[in-house]
């Protein structure tokens, strides 16, 4: 029998494993959720409450009202889902920043192309956006902005985004606000995203199962379906609902209550990562930090000169090491990060490397990741 290799895990932004609560809960609902959450009947009902535990949970995290949540496939149909909706007619302006999920960049880009005005908000050097830069989009198009779209965590950098600022800067405006929160939730305080008009979450982020997510709306506002289709969600979201990922998610969310504790605990093990890695002695020049504002605790983003990310990641993949180059969701493209190419230009872009740790990471995982660096690094001695 070949006994699987330990890898040090340190890509929780792309995914995190699923926690033994919500493991549990996927189990019980296997047996006891196989029904359709549609159908009247006590089975389907039974099957019903595994579907609404989680829109609860998701409820509770955003402070809205559950019949303002909405169950989708994840984050990228959510963020589709809010982008969409205040521009069933067409025209209007979209104001986002650059350094966004793809999954809102890409819609909007879609939404230029039907005739929608989107502004690009450009980052500062240090990874964050500047509220006065949004300020700025919104009195260039008086009265002609339906919506603002601005993450709470960057995917790539951790570093935190003005979301409180802007999201005045939205209401004044008389906009709607949109927060991807799918970094955030179970990492950060809820206090960071609630109050937005649209809140994205997505399950697997947060130690739930993939392929369930949510977009939580404040009360009145509407949305626009994606697909046609059944009256589920309200008819904004159509197709049977998955009682057992639904269970799985509602355990996730019952635990990201306190994980913004359990993550603080990580930036010192976060900074002892950054710091032995930009010490190491390159050739071309020691590696350098991306994303200098204040970040989560969880996050490390550096370039390194003389090397291409995706290639030091395979490299550190032999190693037993799993890091990532990118959005997981930009995976296997050639091109550099659009969000260090925003913020510090292709050079750094191509070379960077983003490791994020999460609950289970161990000082030994950080020990044993500086070491494989070494390694590999060395190479370009």
């Amino acid at each position: 029998m070949v006994q699987r290799r330990a890898v040090v895990y340190l890509d929780w932004n792309a995914t995190t494993p699923l926690c033994h609560e919500a493991a549990e809960a996927m189990r019980r609902a296997m047996v006891d959720g196989w029904a359709n959450p549609a159908s009247v009947h006590r089975e389907g009902r039974r099957a019903r409450a595994f579907v609404e535990s989680a829109r609860e949970g998701v409820a509770r995290l955003a402070a809205v009202d559950p019949r303002d949540v909405f169950l989708t496939s994840g984050g990228t149909e959510a963020n589709n889902l809010a982008l969409r909706a205040p521009f069933v007619e067409p025209g209007g302006v979209l104001v986002v920043s650059r350094i966004e999920h793809p999954s809102v960049l890409r819609t909007a880009q879609s939404l230029a192309s039907e005739g929608t005005t989107v502004v690009e908000i450009e980052p500062r050097s240090d990874g964050s956006v500047d509220p006065a830069a949004f300020q700025a989009a919104v009195e260039a198009h008086p009265g002609r902005v339906r919506l603002v779209s601005l993450q709470a965590l960057n995917h790539e950098t951790g570093v935190l985004q003005p979301v409180h600022e802007v999201a005045e800067i939205a209401r004044r405006a008389g906009a709607l606000f949109h927060c991807d929160a799918v970094q955030a939730v179970g990492r950060l305080s809820p206090d960071v995203y609630r109050g937005a008009d649209f809140v994205t979450v997505a399950s697997h982020k947060l130690r739930g199962p993939k392929g369930v997510g949510a977009l939580a709306t404040l009360c009145g506002v509407k949305l626009r379906p994606l697909l046609r289709g059944g009256d589920q969600e309200r008819g904004v979201r159509p197709g049977t609902q998955d009682p057992v990922a639904c269970a799985g998610f509602a355990a996730a969310l019952d635990r990201a209550a306190d994980g913004p504790a359990r993550y603080e605990t990580l930036r010192p093990l976060r900074d002892r990562l950054e710091a032995e890695l930009a010490a190491i002695a390159l050739p071309a020049g020691s590696p350098i930090v991306n994303g200098t504002a204040p970040r989560a605790p969880h996050v490390a983003n550096l370039s390194f000169p003389g090397w291409i990310g995706p290639e030091l990641c395979a490299a550190l993949d032999l190693e037993g090491v799993c890091v990532s180059s990118g959005s997981a969701c930009s995976a296997g493209t050639a091109d550099p990060s659009p969000v260090l190419t925003a913020m510090l230009g292709i050079a750094r872009a191509r070379s960077a490397v983003r490791a994020s740790l999460g609950e289970a990471t161990t000082e030994r995982d950080v020990v044993e990741a500086v070491s494989a660096f070494r390694r590999v690094l060395a190479r370009s001695a």
